[in-house]
């Protein structure tokens, strides 16, 4: 595995998890580096071998590769910080909602390294599903070595610029949209008087269960619903239900809110 000396400016969940994830992955390979205003957060990876910095120009100077894992509302303050400190040396690495390559080339230098990342919070067990987008400047080597960061905690797909806001609402924001649809279930079996850590785990099993047969099955959606689904059985009467609520319809409403609220974001 090839050396990478990867920088990351905010040491949140996302970012600490990416972190102890490119540490275990390419262990002495690795030279990981960070800043953040909260000095606890940093003093805690230091224990997992991660090189605290004193501020975020520096450690752009000590990295090729740049995570910036701050909020979207912080990057208008994190880029001045940084805008005499990187080079064309340097590959940018967004993980925020909204924010894209222009906005970072505008911020720094003409020809910026930039790629745009979508992961996810299920990489903190190593399950993550990350989306990625290769910047115009960006070479196809750096491209590569980003990919193998974020397959450290789960997959990584790679999709067209124009459309990483859009792919927020499918593995971005999703995992909220299915706690809540979970919690429908759990919900239910707490009224019928069902235990709710049984219900949870039964559930949260057939969850992954459903997500393998989705990959691995070979078999499409609708083939995998008519699998289940004996006519005039138990399945045909609850799918009616979601049928006539219009489940599918506003599932697009709410990825379309996320996608128009993404756009808000933009920078």
């Amino acid at each position: 595995m090839n050396k990478i000396s990867i920088g990351f400016i905010g040491a949140g969940n996302m970012g600490g998890a990416i972190m102890r994830g490119v540490i275990s992955a390419y262990g002495e390979n690795a030279a990981v580096y960070a800043f953040d205003m909260d000095k606890d957060k940093l003093a805690a990876l230091e224990k997992d071998g991660v090189k605290a910095m004193s501020s975020a120009a520096d450690l752009c100077k000590a990295c090729k590769y740049v995570v910036l894992a701050v909020k979207p509302q912080n990057f208008d303050d994190l880029m001045p910080q940084i805008s005499s400190a990187v080079t064309e040396e340097n590959v940018l690495i967004s993980i925020a909602a909204g924010i894209t390559e222009e906005y970072i080339i505008r911020s720094t230098v003409p020809t910026a390294h930039v790629v745009i990342v979508m992961p996810n919070t299920p990489f903190l067990l190593g399950e993550g599903a990350t989306a990625l987008a290769k910047g115009q400047y960006t070479t196809d080597e750096e491209f590569e070595t980003v990919k193998s960061v974020f397959r450290t905690g789960g997959i990584a797909e790679v999709i067209p610029m124009d459309k990483m806001k859009e792919i927020i609402a499918i593995n971005g924001s999703s995992p909220a949209f299915i706690y809540l649809y979970a919690k429908g279930f759990t919900d239910y079996a707490e009224k019928c008087g069902i235990d709710s850590g049984a219900a949870l785990r039964l559930f949260a099993k057939s969850l992954v269960g459903s997500a393998k047969m989705l990959t691995e099955s070979g078999k499409t959606v609708d083939e995998l619903i008519k699998m289940v689904s004996s006519p005039g059985g138990t399945t045909i009467a609850g799918l009616t239900a979601l049928y006539d609520g219009k489940l599918t319809e506003i599932t697009e409403e709410c990825c379309e809110r996320c996608t128009k609220q993404a756009y808000e974001l933009s920078k």
